[in-house]
């Protein structure tokens, strides 16, 4: 029953959302403008360049920024009209971002396990993708519904049973909804990404097998790995399967962009 309100008083807020379509054609719901999240995603990578360490080399720069402008390329032109901007960061951990409004970071890390100009078009079209679906913003819609749901689910339980009625709930479906709402809901959107990151890769005149060989590359370099139930990505395996099958559909885009002249020589 605690599940049941939860999710209803949940859905009673995202009924107030706005309505969009995912560019894989996914019903999403939005509580907050594309020029807000903008703003707030180009607020943090500010924040972001001045506490943490950027690459001195003008090449690491010159060659994540050369991927990127291949990737957006083939986003729709509104989107290409962002002002997209990157930084390399100086942390050996092997992870990349985008944030709304076309901020993309990469660690110096990533360069150990994106062996080529492929495999790091790989991770950064995956984060495109999440800018690209907005998915930041259904996260934070999303989330703002559950804290409201809890709420209102709290009030009813504190009401009738009491106080410790209230609490417990606060708690106890706070863990709920993690594990039964927002964290199945990141692997949907993780899952996406992965297919428009492939997808762009492809268009742009990337190898989407490349996809393939960048996360055996990344669970190579992972000690260990959480359960997929308590986890807001996909399990590996399970990546790389997915991407080993979209792999053959979409050489022929790849072919037709090499031979169309888009043959992107970003290095390393």
């Amino acid at each position: 029953m605690k599940r049941w309100m939860l999710a209803a008083a949940a859905a009673t807020v995202l009924a107030g959302c706005a309505t969009t379509t995912s560019p894989t054609g996914r019903k999403q719901y939005m509580a907050y403008s594309d020029s807000q999240l903008n703003q707030m995603g180009a607020q943090a990578f500010t924040e972001m360049k001045t506490q943490q360490k950027t690459a001195a080399s003008g090449q690491q720069d010159g060659y994540v920024q050369c991927v990127v402008k291949a990737l957006v390329r083939q986003l729709p032109a509104d989107w290409q009209k962002l002002p997209w901007e990157t930084a390399v960061f100086v942390d050996d951990s092997p992870n990349a971002f985008a944030l709304p409004g076309g901020k993309v970071g990469v660690n110096t890390g990533m360069f150990k396990v994106a062996k080529n100009q492929d495999q790091l078009a790989a991770v950064i079209g995956h984060e495109i993708g999440h800018v690209y679906a907005r998915h930041t913003n259904e996260r934070v819609s999303r989330q703002a519904a559950t804290s409201t749901g809890l709420a209102v689910v709290g009030a009813l339980a504190g009401a009738r049973y009491g106080q410790g009625a209230s609490d417990m709930v606060a708690q106890g479906g706070g863990m709920a909804a993690q594990l039964g709402l927002l964290l199945p809901f990141s692997r949907v959107q993780e899952t996406e990404s992965d297919q428009i990151g492939q997808q762009l890769m492809a268009q742009a005149g990337f190898d989407p097998a490349q996809a393939v060989d960048l996360w055996q590359n990344m669970v190579a370099a992972s000690a260990g790995r959480t359960p997929e139930w308590l986890s807001t990505h996909p399990d590996p395996q399970n990546r790389i399967q997915a991407l080993r099958q979209r792999a053959p559909a979409l050489q022929p885009a790849y072919q037709a962009a090499r031979q169309g002249g888009q043959a992107p020589r970003c290095g390393p």
